[in-house]
């Protein structure tokens, strides 16, 4: 199901992102499918080089997969921007990934930003900033 299809099922007015995770986009969009995923992290230098605005609270996003296909909505819920090394065991574990520890968040996420702080010319470093996003499914689809 496209984007544009899913929002109009869901009848909400307003406006909507839509998004993929950067890493492995099938697996983590069933995890949010699967309500086991409820929160994201990314590199605040990342948004800061592309100018792109900070997720707000009670906006909706469309998840996609790695096709574009349309795998559900959430709504974010909570926004901070902390540094690498402070994020917490509970926001790991709310990312719904590996063993859901933070010592798995940190290896696979020091991975993912050392590749996209390369990738704007940047160095990572574990003080570097970190927005945390949490969500909530509000509109599954099983098609």
């Amino acid at each position: 199901m496209d984007a544009e299809r899913m929002w109009k099922q869901f009848g909400v007015d307003g406006e909507y992102e839509t998004w993929s995770f950067g890493t492995d986009a099938d697996r983590l969009a069933e995890l949010v499918l699967a309500e086991r995923k409820t929160a994201t992290s990314s590199a605040y230098p990342v948004y800061d080089v592309e100018n792109e605005p900070l997720p707000k609270i009670g906006e909706y996003s469309i998840v996609l997969d790695s096709h574009d296909n349309a795998v559900c909505i959430v709504k974010t819920t909570k926004v901070y921007v902390i540094p690498f090394d402070e994020v917490s065991s509970d926001h790991a574990y709310r990312e719904g990934e590996g063993d859901l520890s933070l010592e798995y968040w940190k290896a696979v996420h020091r991975a993912f930003f050392i590749k996209e702080m390369n990738a704007i010319g940047e160095k990572f470093d574990e003080k570097m900033k970190v927005v945390c996003e949490e969500f909530e499914k509000v509109f599954p689809y099983f098609g």
